[in-house]
């Protein structure tokens, strides 16, 4: 992750949050009160996210410490420790949401991908993230798939071409699209990969003949991939295969086993269940009671 990006993504968190105004910490916490707290995972998992905590604490308040005890993608247990942090009670607690909602989601992006990956075992397949991100998160959504063993694929429009359903619609076909692009690569003096998403065994062998880096192979049964691969092996094709559509931790290892380069799994970003993470503040002497 770039710092620049982690810093632009905290800044709107924590001006979301309002964090400025925080009224119910200025008023009910003593101004001068140190503690130091510590940041807990409570499940077990992959953990993601430490550096965004702290830039979360850098932008509340430049003296707050924060120390980690483990490193992202390290596997966590119920109470183990992720991080000490010490310093003003106020900035602490001010930042408190706003650094477990980036650990939370991170962590649990994480965790999901590490489980996907152990699914697919030993089996020479890659694990594709997808475009499918929470807006304004995509970089830190990336980051924690590769956390958790994953590969980042695209990581937006420009980075290569993606001919999908509606593109190949609106071009004419396969043939035509992956014309059309090449054309406009040349015209443009530039080159990136091309990948066309089928959903056909009559629209992949289109897609082979074209000769494209990648073929997106969607929705299709283990059967109907295990024979698109069986073509591209035989043409000698140095194509990429993908599998992709509602794959689940169930069923990944039958598709891994038709011998596709890599599965894409949209449920990574667009739905992981978040870790349950938690920061609990030590106080220093007695609270007095109202």
């Amino acid at each position: 992750m770039e710092t620049e990006t982690v810093r632009t993504a905290v800044a709107a968190a924590l001006a979301e949050d309002q964090a400025a105004d925080d009224v119910t910490t200025r008023w009910s916490v003593p101004e001068t009160l140190e503690v130091e707290a510590t940041m807990i995972a409570k499940q077990s998992g992959r953990v993601a996210g430490l550096a965004v905590v702290q830039e979360v604490y850098a932008a509340v308040d430049p003296t707050v410490k924060v120390r980690t005890t483990v490193a992202d993608g390290d596997p966590v247990v119920p109470g183990q420790p992720l991080a000490w942090i010490s310093g003003p009670a106020r900035s602490i607690i001010t930042g408190e949401r706003v650094a477990l909602n980036f650990a939370q989601r991170m962590s649990g992006i994480a965790t999901l991908t590490s489980a996907f990956v152990a699914a697919i075992g030993q089996r020479p397949v890659a694990l594709l993230d997808t475009r499918k991100t929470a807006p304004g998160l995509r970089a830190m959504d990336k980051y924690a798939v590769s956390c958790g063993g994953g590969t980042n694929h695209r990581l937006d429009l420009s980075a290569m071409v993606l001919l999908k359903e509606n593109h190949l619609a609106a071009a004419g076909g396969v043939v035509p699209a992956v014309r059309r692009v090449r054309d406009g690569m040349a015209a443009e003096d530039t080159r990136v990969a091309i990948e066309v998403e089928v959903t056909t065994a009559d629209e992949a062998r289109e897609a082979l003949d074209c000769q494209v880096e990648w073929i997106l192979l969607d929705n299709m049964s283990p059967v109907q991939m295990a024979r698109i691969v069986e073509r591209r092996n035989s043409s000698g094709s140095a194509t990429r295969l993908e599998a992709s559509g509602n794959i689940t931790l169930d069923t990944v290892a039958d598709i891994a086993r038709t011998g596709v380069d890599a599965v894409s799994v949209g449920a990574l970003t667009h739905s992981p269940d978040a870790l349950d993470i938690s920061l609990l503040v030590a106080l220093p002497s007695p609270v007095i009671a109202c």
